[in-house]
């Protein structure tokens, strides 16, 4: 064998070896947190009429069905409950309780690599949803999800570097009684994920028991409260403006147990929404709104997610359209209100209506994904693994997400232009006296992990190569990916003395 060719391939093995390798926070070029805002689809006057337009709704319409905690509250602070059962918001009331609100939310992770900080700009992506299927896609069939399922989509979350925290993606239908099923969500997300958690409870008088379980995990009470991995999301509203009785009951208990909130109202544009994007919008603003009175009545300054997620709607057939171009705009015109208010803030993008991973997948992940990143969404759920309207979650997706995700951060990142960038002295070099191109040169190769995000399923190589190494094909890629990762141990696992005590005081589901 040639000794120079020998080296040289050596050299290059190595070189490879190293650009496989996981790269150094400083020369990553895409992370959590990275700033967007670039787009906006409402100008600064569409901003103004929307925001005049919901405290107006506010005042003259107001929102129904309020459980009596939370009209002593929310009257306590100056709403008025008038004689048809609906409480009112003066204009007043709500200005004075959005200079309460929190401004900057961390949420934590078990460990404090992954907490995210929601000020400004700074995006993040992850799960969400209550998804009742998982999508096999090598038989192509729907089945019930399970807490099998749950746990493994939260182990592959762990492990995936787009993927910045999990709120519950399914739900665990193997798991009947409900205050089990809340105790055991939070057990599988956490035992499986130390990136932050968002779960939601089926009735207020269950929060305690999973407060107490958190306590547990994090120590002691005192350190859960100093440092909650865990939020409630919470439907606090049933659109249009009503109040979700038992929901608002569970928030409150959540508030005194210091677990932060996301406020999400879910309209669906057309059916429990206004059929325009504007007045989607205007709803939704008007709704999380009254939840900023409701939470800052009850604790000011508590960590409220601004929780805008009006849907889409098929006209034509009543279906929900997550998929849709209106869907895109909707998140990212809602992302614009959460910084006029200057409160971190989340909506929905990322999700597909199609069935399977397949292309209509693909461009209806990528539009909205891309949108509100550019927009400057501070919290990106269903972001990557939703399928079918939100009926249907798969493990293969949620990795190919989050190969997609990483492209839509790039966007985000956006173009730096700077001396260095300009690239004159490089133009100069090449073109003068040098080789002709800028293949190899010490310029481009101090930069190729800088500047470039390379996939890890996708495939750019030639036609010939991807023959040449058995055509693979995408989804079985990330089948195999999956694969690897369960067969390990979870990083997240509990210690087994912990371990233990949960099981002892818990009835836990998971093997």
């Amino acid at each position: 064998m040639n000794v120079q060719s020998s080296r040289r391939s050596g050299g290059r093995t190595a070189r490879r070896a190293a650009r496989a390798a996981p790269l150094s926070n400083e020369i990553r070029p895409i992370r959590a947190g990275m700033s967007g805002g670039q787009y906006k689809p409402l100008s600064d006057h569409d901003i103004q009429r929307i925001h005049e337009t919901a405290l107006t709704a506010l005042e003259e319409i107001g929102l129904a069905d309020a459980p009596q905690s939370g009209i002593e509250i929310m009257t306590g602070a100056g709403a008025f409950l008038g004689d048809d059962g609906r409480l009112r918001f003066p204009r007043a009331l709500v200005e004075d309780m959005l200079t309460k609100a929190c401004k900057d939310i961390t949420l934590n992770g078990r460990d404090a690599k992954h907490d995210l900080h929601l000020s400004g700009n700074r995006v993040h992506f992850g799960t969400a949803g209550a998804a009742v299927h998982m999508v096999d896609p090598d038989t192509q069939d729907y089945r019930d999800s399970t807490l099998q399922d749950l746990f493994d989509a939260a182990r592959i979350a762990d492990q995936l570097d787009n993927i910045h925290f999990l709120q519950r993606p399914m739900v665990a239908r193997d798991v009947t009684d409900n205050r089990e099923l809340d105790i055991n969500t939070i057990y599988a997300c956490c035992a499986g994920t130390t990136k932050h958690v968002g779960t939601n409870f089926t009735d207020p008088d269950y929060v305690a028991d999973a407060l107490n379980m958190l306590h547990m995990i994090a120590g002691s009470e005192d350190a859960w409260r100093a440092r909650p991995f865990v939020s409630n999301s919470n439907c606090f509203v049933v659109p249009p403006m009503k109040f979700a009785t038992e929901s608002c009951e569970v928030m409150e208990a959540c508030i005194r147990g210091g677990m932060p909130v996301l406020l999400l109202s879910a309209g669906m544009a057309g059916a429990t929404a206004p059929s325009t994007i504007a007045g989607a919008i205007v709803q939704a603003t008007a709704e999380c709104l009254a939840g900023i009175v409701y939470v800052n009545a009850l604790k000011p300054g508590h960590p409220a997610i601004f929780g805008t997620w009006p849907f889409g709607l098929d006209l034509r057939t009543g279906a929900m359209t997550v998929g849709s171009g209106e869907q895109a705009l909707l998140s990212a015109g809602c992302a614009q209100m959460h910084k006029f208010y200057g409160l971190p803030g989340g909506a929905a993008a990322g999700a597909s209506d199609a069935k399977l991973p397949n292309m209509q997948a693909g461009w209806e992940q990528m539009c909205s994904n891309v949108m509100a990143g550019l927009s400057g969404l501070n919290m990106v759920y269903e972001a990557a693994g939703m399928h079918a309207s939100l009926l249907g979650f798969c493990h293969e997706s949620l990795i190919l997400g989050n190969d997609l995700i990483g492209q839509a951060l790039r966007c985000v990142r956006g173009i730096e232009v700077d001396e260095e960038t300009l690239a004159l002295e490089q133009i100069r070099d090449v073109c003068l006296g040098g080789p002709g191109h800028y293949l190899g040169t010490e310029a481009t190769l101090s930069r190729m992990q800088k500047d470039h995000v390379y996939p890890s399923m996708g495939d750019r190589t030639s036609p010939k190569e991807w023959a040449e190494i058995g055509k693979p094909d995408l989804v079985a890629k990330a089948k195999a990916h999956k694969e690897g990762i369960l067969a390990t141990t979870p990083p997240a696992r509990f210690d087994p003395i912990l371990d233990k005590a949960i099981r002892d005081r818990f009835t836990i589901h998971l093997a």
